[in-house]
């Protein structure tokens, strides 16, 4: 069968690209370029998904509200992860970056019961976690956290807050990890 001109030109205004009607139509890639050029229509851009539907392509919605991952995960801790031109990111800031508009300070968390959720209203970032962190401490009758730490680090900058409000100080449990490994590394 021989395409007509009528039949490229349908195709073109349709949106299809020359190397797809020429694949489909089987006629001559300068045949249709020069009908191309002859309508006026500029080249065919295709459409480059943004991060957030490349996202929504490997997700699915589960029970509960929860969001599972369908997409790659990191090789040795099993975090979700996408690929989007030439980084990898979690699907978890994604996910916080759709539910926010902004871009996550710190790690990206769920903060559901369901295992590397990635729905947006599931998940929080550091200052999120620890805001509603404190926020529990205050409500089950917990105190303010005291301005330094036994090791006398300043608070304001180094403390945290576990899931159940108890405060405490990360840069005196990062030198305790730090001291840790090296004792192990010593072979004490």
């Amino acid at each position: 069968m021989n395409a007509s001109d009528d039949d490229i030109t349908a195709r073109l205004r349709a949106g299809a690209s020359n190397s797809a009607i020429v694949r489909e139509l089987h006629v001559d890639k300068h045949r249709v370029a020069r009908i191309r050029r002859t309508l006026g229509l500029p080249a065919h851009k295709p459409h480059v998904p943004t991060l957030e539907e490349k996202w929504a392509t490997k997700t699915k919605r589960v029970e509960g509200g929860h969001v599972h991952w369908t997409g790659s995960k990191g090789s040795s801790s099993g975090t979700p992860v996408l690929a989007y031109r030439g980084t990898v990111v979690t699907a978890a800031s994604i996910a916080f970056r759709i539910r926010t508009g902004r871009a996550p300070v710190g790690y990206v968390l769920p903060e559901c019961d369901y295992h590397h959720c990635v729905a947006p209203e599931h998940v929080e970032d550091d200052p999120g976690r620890q805001k509603a962190r404190e926020q529990l401490r205050y409500l089950t009758g917990g105190t303010a956290r005291p301005e330094r730490c036994v090791h006398g680090h300043d608070q304001a900058v180094h403390g945290k807050f576990e899931e159940n409000g108890v405060s405490y100080c990360a840069r005196c449990k990062a030198e305790q990890r730090a001291a840790a490994r090296a004792r192990e590394t010593a072979g004490v």
